[in-house]
C-alpha cells in the first residue's frame, strides 16, 4: 500500500513539473486568441489598445506571449519589443538573414490570419529562438501576436 502510494505520489510530482515546464511558455492557440483579443482592442480604441500593447497590462502580456502593431502604409513599428520600436518593421532581418520584418509586413491583410516563421530572441534574452506569429492587419494596422517553438 506504501509503495503504492509513493509511486503515485512520484508520478504526481513529475506530470506536474511537466506541465508546469509546457506552461511557462504560450501556445499557438494562445497566441491566436491573444490577437483576436488585440484585434478587438484595436478596433474599440487604436490609440488605447496601442498603449496597453506596450505597457502589458490587461492581459496582453503572458509569459513570452505579446502583440506587436506597426503602420500598414510606412511599417514603423507603434507597439513591441524596445528593439524594435520605431523602426520600419520592413527592415528587420533575423540572426540567419532571413528578412522576416518583409514577411510580417506583407502577411498583413484584412480578414486574414497569415503565420509567420522566424528567429528572434524571448522577453528578456538576448539568443534568437525560433517563432512563429500569426499576423493580420485591422485597419491602418498590421498586428500580430507570436509565440516560440
Amino acid at each position: 500500500m506504501v509503495r503504492k502510494f509513493a509511486f503515485g505520489l512520484a508520478t504526481a510530482v513529475a506530470l506536474s513539473g511537466a506541465a508546469f515546464a509546457q506552461a511557462q511558455f504560450g501556445t499557438a492557440p494562445e497566441a491566436k486568441a491573444m490577437l483576436e483579443k488585440a484585434v478587438a482592442a484595436v478596433k474599440a480604441d487604436k490609440a488605447k489598445a496601442l498603449a496597453t500593447f506596450q505597457a502589458g497590462t490587461d492581459g496582453f502580456k503572458d509569459r513570452d506571449l505579446y502583440p506587436f502593431c506597426f503602420n500598414a502604409g510606412d511599417g514603423l513599428t507603434l507597439a513591441g519589443p524596445a528593439s524594435v520600436l520605431g523602426k520600419d518593421v520592413r527592415t528587420l532581418k533575423d540572426p540567419t538573414g532571413k528578412a522576416f520584418g518583409a514577411d510580417l509586413y506583407s502577411a498583413a491583410v484584412d480578414g486574414k490570419i497569415v503565420e509567420v516563421a522566424y528567429m528572434f530572441p524571448r522577453p528578456g534574452q538576448t539568443e534568437p529562438s525560433a517563432k512563429i506569429s500569426f499576423v493580420t492587419k485591422v485597419g491602418d494596422l498590421g498586428c500580430g501576436v507570436g509565440y516560440y517553438k
